[in-house]
C-alpha cells in the first residue's frame, strides 16, 4: 500500500469530514433470530470544512482509506424479509419541522406551500414509477421502512445497481447507529394485488426481487450534527445493491429503467416536481406507492445560508415516504432532483428535500467510479 504523505493525511482528514462512506458486507444470520447489534458510525473530526476547496488535495488513495475505515457489516439472510415482515415494518421517522413556527434570523424560508393531497399511483406501475421502492432495514427500535429510487449509473449505462435515498434512512446521525438488514424492494405491490389483511404471494410483494445493500455513502453532516437543522440540507445517501441471483441482471435491467440525477440544477429551471414514496403512518398503510404533484415550483428552506437551500413542496405523505425521489421532467424524461428529508403534517403537510449541488455530485462521482 502506498504511504500517504503528511499533506495527504491533512487532506484526508478534511475530506473525511465532508463525506462518510459505509462499506457493507453481506453476511448470513438466522431469519428469525435477533437483529445484529447496532454499530456506531465511525468517529469524525470535530470541525467540518464548509467548502469543496478543502478537498482539493484529496487523492484516490485517501478516499479508499477513508471508505475502508468507515466500513461495517450488513447481515441479511435469505428469507429474512418475508412479505409478512415487510408489511409489519414501521415507518422510519422523517424528521419534522414546522414551517409556521417562530424561527431565528438565521433561518430563511418561503411561505408554507399550498396543501397537496397525496394520491396512490395507478396500477400496474410502469418503468418510470417502478424505479421507486421500499428500503427496508432493522433499527434499534425494530424493523422499519423508508423509500428509495433506482438512479442511473454513468459508469455502467443501462446496468445500474444504485439506489438514491435520504441519509436519515441509514443512520440516526450524531451519536446514533447505522441500520442493519438493509434491503431494497423496487416496485413493491406493482400490480396492486397485495393488500393489508388479505393473503398475497411473494411475487406480488416483491415483483423484482430483493436487493441487498453492499455499499453506501452518506454526507457526514448528518453524522456530525444532531436534530433538524443545517445538516438536513445535506440529507442524502447513495446505496449500491446486489440481487438475489448474483451474478445476474442489474437492478436497472430488472426494473426496466432508471432515473438520472440532475446535480447543480439551476433553481430557476426547476418547475413543478412529483414526489414519490411508500408512506406507512396513518392515514396510509404502506401498501401503495403514493405521489404528490406540486402545484408550483418548489419553495426554499435554509437553516444555514452558506449551504444549498432545500426544496419545499406541499404534500401529505407521512413517515415511510422519507428518502423517496422527487422527479422533474428534463429533456423529455424524469430526472431526480431531491429526496424527501423533512416534513410536517400539521396544520398542512409539506416535504422538504436537499438541493443536490457540488458536494452531492462529488460524492456521487467518487462512489460510482471507485466503490464496488
Amino acid at each position: 500500500m502506498r504511504t500517504i504523505s503528511s499533506s495527504g493525511r491533512r487532506a484526508a482528514t478534511a475530506g473525511a469530514a465532508l463525506l462518510a462512506a459505509l462499506t457493507i458486507t453481506a453476511a448470513a444470520c438466522g431469519p428469525d433470530g435477533p437483529a445484529a447489534p447496532a454499530t456506531p458510525p465511525a468517529a469524525l473530526p470535530k470541525a467540518a470544512p464548509t467548502s469543496l476547496g478543502d478537498l482539493s488535495g484529496w487523492k484516490l488513495e485517501d478516499w479508499a482509506r477513508y471508505v475502508t475505515d468507515s466500513g461495517f457489516a450488513n447481515p441479511v439472510a435469505p428469507g429474512y424479509w418475508s412479505p409478512s415482515r415487510m408489511e409489519a415494518a414501521k415507518a422510519r421517522p422523517t424528521p419534522e419541522y414546522a414551517l409556521t413556527a417562530t424561527a431565528p434570523s438565521t433561518v430563511q424560508r418561503d411561505a408554507p406551500p399550498a396543501a397537496v393531497q397525496a394520491r396512490p399511483q395507478q396500477h400496474p406501475y410502469g418503468p418510470d414509477s417502478a424505479v421507486v421502492g421500499k428500503l427496508l432495514m432493522t433499527t434499534p427500535q425494530g424493523d422499519a421502512v423508508c423509500s428509495g429510487t433506482v438512479v442511473s449509473d454513468p459508469v455502467n449505462p443501462g446496468r445500474s445497481n444504485l439506489v438514491y435515498t435520504a441519509a436519515h434512512c441509514l443512520t440516526d446521525g450524531k451519536g446514533g447507529a447505522w441500520v442493519r438488514n438493509l434491503v431494497f424492494v423496487p416496485g413493491f405491490n406493482r400490480d396492486g394485488r397485495a393488500s393489508r389483511g388479505k393473503p398475497y404471494g411473494d411475487q406480488q410483494a416483491a415483483p423484482y426481487g430483493r436487493w441487498t445493500a453492499v455499499r453506501a455513502l452518506v454526507s457526514p453532516t448528518w453524522l456530525q450534527e444532531g436534530g433538524v437543522g443545517a445538516h438536513s440540507q445535506y440529507d442524502y445517501a447513495i446505496v449500491r445493491v446486489r440481487g438475489e441471483s448474483d451474478p445476474g441482471p442489474s437492478l436497472e435491467e430488472k426494473v426496466g429503467g432508471s432515473v438520472p440525477v440532475w446535480f447543480n440544477a439551476p433553481r430557476e429551471q426547476v418547475g413543478s416536481a412529483v414526489a414519490y414514496g411508500y408512506p406507512v403512518e396513518r392515514p396510509f398503510d404502506g401498501m401503495e406507492l403514493n405521489r404528490c404533484d406540486s402545484l408550483a415550483a418548489p419553495g426554499a428552506l435554509s437553516f444555514d445560508r452558506s449551504r444549498p437551500p432545500m426544496y419545499v413542496i406541499g404534500c401529505t405523505m407521512t413517515g415511510g415516504a422519507g428518502g423517496g425521489g422527487w422527479f422533474i421532467t428534463k429533456d423529455g424524461r424524469p430526472n431526480l432532483i431531491s429526496v424527501s428529508a423533512i416534513g410536517n403534517r400539521n396544520p398542512a403537510g409539506y416535504l422538504a428535500g436537499p438541493s443536490l449541488q457540488d458536494q452531492a455530485k462529488q460524492a456521487f462521482d467518487y462512489f460510482t467510479k471507485n466503490v464496488r
